[in-house]
Order: C-alpha cells, then structure tokens, then sequence
C-alpha cells in the first residue's frame, strides 16, 4: 500500500475512532444538541481536539516527523512576508462578510424573524469586532479541527487525488465526521423533512464550501494558524444581524441553507484559485 494512503487511513481511522467514541457517549447518555448541559458541551468540545491528536499519534507510528514548517511539515509556522500577511487578515475578517450576507438573506426571505434588540448601539457596532477577537482568542477548538484536518489531511489526499478531488472528498469526510452531532441537531436542529439524512448531506456540502476556503488560505500561508483563526470566527457568528434574531424563531431548513449562498460562492472563487495554482505552486 503507497505509504501516503496507509498514513491518511491510519489517521481517518484514529480521528473518527476517537471523536466518535465521545459523540456517542453524548447521544446514548440522552443529549440533544439544544437541550444538553454545559458539561455535556464541553464533553463534546474536546472531541473537535481529536483531529489535531490523531494527527500528532498519526506522525508517531508511521515515522513522519514532526516538522514544524515548511514542506511536508505539520504547518505550524508563520509567515508574514510578502502578500501573506493579507491571507492572514482575510481569513479572521472573512466570516464577518458572508455570515452577514447570509443574514441579510434570512432577513430578506423571513424579515419577521428579526425584531427589536435589547442591547446598546455601542454593542452593535462593535460586535462584529468582538466576534473576530474572541474567535481568535477562544480558537482551541478550531485549532484542533485545522491541524488536523487542513494540517494533515488534505496535503495527503491533494497528493493522493489532485486538488479538484481532494476538496470534494475531503468536505464530504469532514461532514460525515460530524454526522453523530448533526444527528443530535447540530446546526440544523431536528425538525426538518429527513432528518437527519438531509441535514447530514447539507453539513457535507457546508463542509465542502468552507473547506475549500480553508484550504486556500492554508496552502497559500502553508500555515494551519489562519484555517483556526477563520474556523474560529466562524463558530462565533460574527453576523451583527444575529443581534436582532428573535430568539424564538424557527426558520425552515431550506431558508437556512439558502444563507450558506455568500460562503458557497466564496468557495467557488477559492477553489477556482486553488485549480489555478495547483501547477505553478500554491505555496510560493
């Protein structure tokens, strides 16, 4: 077996193995996702550090190295020079432009799940601002998810298949990662036609938008740190719409999916680059 392929197995195999283990432990102990407690949540935060472990235990039983920079490295360095200082930068303020376009849509589609917000004008202008530090700040989680995922898997499965291929696969694996979570309604809920079928194909197609921008701005730095950074202001809805959200409302799936359109355009440009790159060297 070519060794590349036996070291993205043995790491599929130890970052599934592990993270399902927990997911499991959160569903069978009767947890759903909106109605679980903090430490249940917690739990369930440590397994996101599963793929940056099995990336670590991956390099120790196949001899890889620990490489911190550079090719073939864990790309863990940081390098600022040149136009990658940009990359950087994009990556954090990013979340911010389609997580709002993507409000605007809901609000456009169902203006009458928005309403009067309690808090200050000064809160709303710098919300926003507040999402990217604590993004950035609070990005433990995120990390563990790029180093492994950004970090490890897609450099192999990139060699393995070529770029068109790899984005589309690797999406599809990190959305099945997180089927047992879709499963407890994780970021669709549970009350939609075909759950949890359908909600799992639509985290895999998410996965697949925001993965390809991911690993754009991964390759580009040959640095996981932007991936987290922009993974993390992600997680934190940085949209300053969200302030304005009743807090009761319950949006159909297919308007919720119709807000993914800005990222998924986004990940069409990304990957337009990442192809265009592909034969002249992404890294340099």
């Amino acid at each position: 077996m070519n060794i590349t392929k036996k070291r993205l197995l043995i790491y599929l195999g130890l970052s599934f193995g592990m993270a399902w283990l927990i997911f499991v432990v959160f569903i069978f102990t009767g947890h759903t996702w909106s109605g679980s407690t903090p430490e249940m949540i917690s739990l369930v935060s440590l397994g996101m550090l599963t793929p940056a472990i099995a990336h670590v235990l991956t390099r120790k039983i196949t001899g890889e190295g620990f490489k911190l920079s550079g090719n073939n490295s864990m790309m863990l360095g940081i390098d600022l020079k040149g136009k990658k200082w940009m990359i950087f930068l994009l990556a954090i303020f990013l979340p911010v432009v389609y997580s709002t376009l993507g409000d605007v849509i809901i609000w456009m589609i169902c203006p009458e799940a928005f309403g009067e917000t309690s808090v200050s004008t000064f809160v709303v202008i710098i919300y926003p601002l507040f999402a990217v530090v604590n993004g950035v700040v609070l990005s433990f989680a995120a990390f563990g998810e790029e180093f492994g995922w950004r970090g490890y898997m897609m450099p192999k499965l990139i060699e393995l298949m070529g770029m068109p291929k790899a984005i589309i696969i690797g999406g599809i694996i990190w959305g099945l990662w997180h089927a047992p979570l879709t499963c407890t309604g994780h970021n669709f809920g549970m009350d939609y036609p075909g759950f949890p079928y359908v909600g799992i194909i639509l985290m895999c197609l998410m996965c697949i938008a925001l993965g390809t921008v991911l690993t754009y701005v991964a390759l580009r730095t040959n640095s996981v740190w932007p991936a987290a950074f922009m993974h993390a202001v992600n997680n934190a809805s940085p949209s300053v719409l969200v302030l304005y959200m009743k807090s009761d409302t319950d949006l159909p799936l297919w308007t919720e999916s119709l807000s993914l359109v800005p990222l998924a355009l986004i990940g069409i440009l990304c990957f337009y680059l990442l192809m265009k790159k592909e034969n002249t060297g992404i890294r340099k």
